[in-house]
């Protein structure tokens, strides 16, 4: 099979994992027969040999991935069966001051009836903690105009502890619907809503990628907030793309991966090729921005007055039609910021997201670059993940470490203790999937760790075994005194305490809850050694 030729005659390498192409017999004969056909027909390729090359010598973690997104496909319909009962009886509960209220309202007949879509029936995750007020929000007022005045890099000191207080507090927001959204907005945050976004897969066939944007207030603004979805708890679709090992290769960039790519609506892995014409270079209205502002010390090769770029030649657009524009993630976005700051002219913009959601918010900045859209990058304040999985390799990493690492640090990625998705994909010799930025690790007990990765960066081990379920235990006992030992704010309600429950059998899964890094973020404590 060829490799994807571009025009200047690059060659863009690709490696797709799926897991319907073969049965359980393929499954086995990959586990017991590295060099027959029965692992080959998991994969395609654009280089003959990879499996043989690659692949084989670490055909337990395919046959592990293959087996997981094969039962997550099986279980798909029946996931989402379930959510709706959950989230519908969850709702009904709260919605009738839970099980005794209910009862009295069944005797008196005013049950009050969830009705999905609406701005009172809440997400799955919105139940499992219910906070919606920021941490302060004078004083986030106060804090984010000192930060994008000075720009400086702060990671989670007090200097912006209130701006990622609002980020990941957006980052749980998101799982809401728009009406939701822009209730909590403007009515606990006193901000201003902007838009909500429900955009195209084309892999998925499906509107499956959601997005929201805000601003601080609605005129003359300071900051611009993106903050996409992340991994709902019974989306199959979202599970199978955390454990998917699928990638594309971008010559003197890195690889990418592809199902990360395709929830941004940048191509489609039933036609490689499609990802050729979304990740080029593009010669659009910000290419210009090298050839301005000689003398700038700034990685993005300009200073504040060549933002005016932006306008002076708003008329060009990326050679992508209007309807792609209209529905995929990445063009909605960009068109979406690109109009704000031009009407706030003092305005930065930072990009975050849980899980999922993460893996988006670090890869929209990534194709900005790769579409050399310089003047948006230069008003990037920065990208705050929670939760995150791998989204490339350590070339990737090293391609955006100009503008997101040195000289200021503007990405940081925020992981909880035992959570399992930012050990995804596997990190190994054969996938070579890497972390970068700036790593935030929090343990059980909120205190922060600067470190380049996480400890236990695979989630595996005998020598985790025991601690992980040690730890999940220690959870659960505290999530019974938060309220006591932190305030009432801080109390777990009795679905979150169900959950820890769960995270006895499955401690990654439990520890990957939004709960955790709120509290991680409002408590954390600064150690200087992991």
């Amino acid at each position: 099979m060829a490799t994807t030729q571009l025009k200047n005659g690059d060659d863009f390498r690709y490696l797709v994992v799926r897991p319907g192409k073969g049965g359980i017999r393929d499954v086995f004969r990959c586990w017991v027969w590295p060099d027959g056909d029965g692992g080959r027909r998991f994969f395609e390729s654009s280089e003959e040999g990879v499996f043989d090359a690659k692949v084989s010598g670490s055909r337990w973690i395919i046959v592990v991935s293959v087996l997981i997104r094969k039962v997550i496909a099986i279980l798909g319909k029946p996931l989402e069966w379930t959510g709706n009962v959950v989230e519908f009886t969850l709702n009904l509960l709260s919605m009738n001051a839970n099980l005794l209220g209910l009862l009295c309202n069944i005797v008196r007949g005013e049950v009050v009836v969830p009705r999905r879509g609406t701005e009172t029936f809440i997400s799955t995750v919105g139940l499992l903690d219910g906070r919606m007020d920021l941490l302060n929000e004078e004083k986030l007022l106060k804090g984010t105009t000192d930060f994008v005045s000075e720009e400086r890099g702060l990671g989670l000191e007090m200097g912006n502890r209130y701006l990622v207080d609002l980020c990941v507090m957006a980052s749980k927001l998101s799982y809401e619907n728009e009406k939701v959204i822009q209730n909590i907005v403007l009515r606990y945050w006193k901000m201003h809503f902007v838009g909500f976004y429900n955009c195209w897969n084309d892999f998925q066939k499906d509107n499956c990628t959601q997005v929201f944007i805000l601003c601080n207030k609605p005129k003359d603004a300071n900051l611009i907030l993106i903050s996409f979805r992340g991994t709902e708890p019974f989306d199959a679709d979202d599970w199978s793309t955390d454990f998917d090992y699928s990638w594309y290769e971008i010559p003197e960039v890195g690889k990418i991966h592809i199902g990360f790519l395709e929830a941004l609506g940048l191509g489609n892995r039933n036609d490689t090729n499609s990802f050729n014409g979304h990740l080029q270079a593009k010669t659009s209205i910000s290419s210009i921005a090298s050839d301005v502002s000689h003398g700038s010390t700034s990685p993005f090769g300009h200073t504040k007055s060549t933002i005016s770029n932006l306008d002076q030649n708003i008329e060009h657009f990326d050679e992508v039609t209007p309807e792609v524009e209209q529905l995929t993630a990445y063009y909605t976005v960009k068109l979406q910021l690109r109009r704000l700051l031009m009407e706030h002219r003092n305005a930065k913009f930072v990009v975050t997201g849980h899980s999922l959601g993460g893996a988006l918010a670090i890869l929209f900045p990534t194709v900005l670059v790769l579409h050399k859209e310089m003047e948006i990058m230069g008003r990037l304040l920065g990208v705050y993940t929670f939760g995150q999985p791998r989204v490339g390799n350590k070339q990737l990493g090293q391609f955006m470490e100009p503008y997101l690492v040195n000289p200021i640090p503007r990405y940081f990625r925020v992981v909880y203790c035992n959570d399992i998705v930012p050990r995804l994909p596997y990190d190994n010799k054969a996938f070579l999937f890497k972390h970068f930025g700036v790593c935030l690790y929090y343990d059980s007990l909120f205190i922060e760790h600067k470190v380049d990765e996480e400890p236990n960066k695979n989630f595996l081990g005998i020598r985790y075994l025991i601690p992980e379920y040690l730890n999940a235990l220690w959870e659960l006992l505290r999530s019974l005194l938060m309220g006591y030992t932190h305030g009432p704010e801080y109390k777990e309600g009795w679905f979150c305490i169900l959950v820890r429950v769960i995270g006895l059998a499955f401690p990654g899964i439990s520890a990957h809850c939004l709960t955790n890094y709120i509290d991680s973020v409002r408590l954390g404590k600064k150690s200087q050694s992991l």
